[in-house]
């Protein structure tokens, strides 16, 4: 896995953007119940935007990898989203926990009602760890864009401010959980949310990209 991430960080500087093979982003399929699957366009359009934008070099199009599967170690960068139930196996928490740690990199996204449900799931996975809420001067928050303020709020729930959150490994930012703030709905076709402006649909993809250039150069 070592060896995807040196490509990737290559990709990135611009060093090998035409010779390295094309490396993929993954939704991650969970049990439970919860819509996993939702958000249907947002991997596609980041994946658009982090190769115009950051020079990567991802396959355009996602794929769904299980907590459980061997699959996951293919992706350095990993979605979950959802509004409803999940549950991980001690098998897939087990997984999960050595992909994090092996270095993959996690982006949770609460689209409304998943908070309940992920926070005991990852304990699951990291028992030693609790989300702890990013200030607004970590490194993800500025990468190629700068967010002084934190994350964009993309969609309104229930009045309350969004918040970044994480779990630190060792030192290390390996999974990023943004709560009322609904980044996975940002970055839809424009015009899947009736109301939403292309300049918080912007917001959100540079948010995303922050992102995914933090995961690569970790």
């Amino acid at each position: 896995m070592k060896a995807l991430w040196a490509v990737a960080i290559l990709t990135l500087l611009g060093l090998s953007r035409f010779n390295a093979p094309a490396y993929k982003m993954a939704r991650l399929k969970y049990n439970g119940g919860g819509d996993w699957y939702g958000d249907r366009t947002a991997l596609p359009n980041l994946i658009k935007f982090c190769n115009e934008n950051l020079k990567t070099n991802f396959q355009p199009e996602d794929e769904v990898v299980e907590v459980g599967s061997a699959q996951l170690f293919n992706y350095p960068f990993i979605f979950m989203t959802g509004h409803g139930n999940v549950i991980f196996s001690d098998q897939e928490a087990q997984n999960l926990r050595k992909y994090l740690i092996g270095g993959g990199f996690l982006h949770i996204c609460d689209n409304y009602g998943l908070d309940q449900f992920i926070r005991p799931q990852m304990k699951k996975v990291f028992p030693e760890l609790d989300f702890v809420e990013l200030p607004l001067n970590y490194p993800i928050y500025h990468q190629k864009y700068d967010f002084p303020n934190g994350l964009p709020k993309v969609h309104e729930h229930d009045g309350k401010r969004a918040q970044g959150f994480g779990l630190i490994y060792k030192g290390r930012l390996v999974c990023f959980y943004d709560y009322e703030c609904d980044l996975g709905n940002g970055w839809e076709d424009y015009g899947t949310y009736p109301g939403d402006t292309q300049e918080i649909r912007i917001k959100a993809l540079k948010m995303g990209a922050n992102m995914v250039q933090y995961a690569l150069t970790q």
